[in-house]
């Protein structure tokens, strides 16, 4: 096929094209290396682009499989890493200039296991420094949204989800504490899952919250998302929360059967003035997609769900200010000013402020998974809004915006992070000025595969995830 075509095939299609070697692994590298060369200065999605190591290892990679040590999936697929992700002599920024020269001597489980599964990295993506907050100032450039370069393309993983939807990589991971995978995943259209907390490990993360943050891939489609998780999932004995348990063929759960799964709308996240008209149509007919496949509909009620991003967020903040202790105390000037402020404030929080949230946290978790026993899957918005022009809005200079930081767009993603559950966004749309919108499936904890099953099940049976971005 055309080299210039390659980049537009999904994951799952490319690694069939490898596999029966109707495209060789140094074809697809080069063509997306085309494409990053032409976009990337727009989009700003990369921070390093890793062109000479790509060649070298997908030259590797097609030696390896025209001998016949064809791997599997993954094999010769190039792929995106969050620069949050510790990399062997690959520059690992955090987005950061506090690390704008530091080269790990190691990689990240989940980068040795994409290794292992011979995918191919293409480089490191930009995010908000230390993943943490919005910034006004990035080193690298703000990230920008493919479907509208005047719009952000959402939240820390922006840099992972602008290089997926505008086809700079095969497939990528980001990593979600309370929402930055699925969140910039609605904004540029795409398929971001995060997985069950202990499922992937997080050992060579530069994390943001310890209790919360979790690895996930981000793709076009939700079987690309299904192959990415297969490589990366496991226990690693290097992350003690890694639960040692067998980790299934996500892969075999895509048939689009989901007759009979119980589906719980929530109405406190649908039918609110929260969510913008267009959102909440979109997600209503997403809906009722599902229940024509079968699946039984019925609405069940959180009723602390609009209240879980206050006490979230503050929880993270505290976290994050520990993990940040020393950097703090000697480096402080080095940030950027919105994450100086907000690691300063987050210092002097007291402890029984982080006790209390500690208390909330496992009284909406207990409410959360009590849903359970009713409903096999919950769905909503997974954002209120679309993505924001850029500067995207930092601060809380009004009552409004104190409101929206810790009430609104917060706490749409925070409610299954707080409560370890997986939670899929899935493209459900565009509004009327071409802006994608997402809808968000959740399960229970290790439940992943009913989660991705869900969402491919309405992802074929739709055509958003086939549109392109206008870049």
């Amino acid at each position: 096929m055309n080299k210039a075509d390659i980049p537009y095939l999904t994951a799952t299609e490319l690694s069939e094209r490898i596999k029966d070697r109707e495209v060789s692994p140094v074809e697809a590298v080069e063509a997306y290396l085309d494409r990053i060369e032409e976009l990337n200065p727009k989009l700003n999605s990369y921070i390093t682009v890793c062109a000479k190591e790509a060649l070298e290892e997908a030259q590797k990679a097609e030696e390896a499989i025209i001998a016949g040590r064809y791997i599997g999936p993954m094999h010769g697929i190039p792929v995106a890493l969050k620069d949050q992700l510790l990399t062997r002599g690959v520059l690992t920024t955090a987005g950061s200039n506090i690390l704008k020269d530091f080269i790990p001597q190691e990689d990240a489980t989940v980068v040795t296991k994409l290794r292992k599964a011979g995918a191919i990295l293409l480089g490191k993506t930009n995010l908000t420094e230390f993943a943490i907050t919005t910034n006004h100032h990035f080193p690298h450039g703000m990230m920008h949204n493919p479907w509208d370069l005047s719009r952000y393309a959402g939240s820390s993983s922006g840099g992972s989800a602008s290089a997926t939807a505008a086809f700079l990589c095969a497939t990528s991971l980001g990593e979600d504490t309370g929402g930055s995978v699925r969140g910039p995943a609605a904004s540029c259209g795409l398929a971001g899952f995060r997985p069950s907390y202990g499922l992937v490990s997080r050992y060579g993360l530069l994390g943001a919250c310890w209790s919360k943050d979790v690895i996930g891939p981000m793709s076009r489609t939700v079987a690309d998302c299904a192959m990415t998780l297969q490589a990366i999932a496991g226990h690693d004995p290097r992350d003690r929360y890694t639960w040692d348990m067998p980790v299934p063929d996500y892969t075999e759960a895509l048939n689009g059967n989901i007759g009979g799964l119980r589906v719980g709308v929530v109405t406190e996240r649908v039918h609110t003035d929260d969510v913008i008209p267009e959102i909440r149509t979109a997600v209503v007919k997403a809906i009722e997609v599902l229940g024509e496949l079968g699946a039984s509909i019925q609405e069940i009620s959180l009723p602390m769900i609009a209240q879980t991003a206050a006490f979230s967020l503050v929880g993270e903040l505290v976290e994050a200010a520990a993990i940040h202790q020393q950097y703090i105390k000697e480096r402080l000037d080095e940030y950027q000013n919105e994450l100086r402020l907000t690691m300063l404030m987050a210092s002097l929080i007291p402890a029984q402020t982080y006790y209390k949230c500690l208390q909330l946290r496992e009284v909406w978790r207990n409410q959360m998974l009590s849903a359970f026993d009713t409903v096999d899957i919950m769905v909503y918005p997974t954002s209120p809004s679309v993505a924001p022009t850029v500067p995207p809005p930092t601060g809380l200079a009004s009552r409004a915006d104190m409101k929206e930081n810790f009430f609104a767009r917060r706490s749409f993603t925070h409610p299954a992070s707080l409560a370890g559950c997986p939670a899929l966004s899935v493209n459900c749309g565009f509004t009327d000025a071409g802006l994608p919108m997402g809808l968000q499936i959740i399960g229970r904890p290790f439940e992943d595969k009913t989660v991705l099953k869900v969402g491919h099940a309405y992802e074929q049976a739709t055509e958003w995830h086939k549109r392109r971005p206008p870049i």
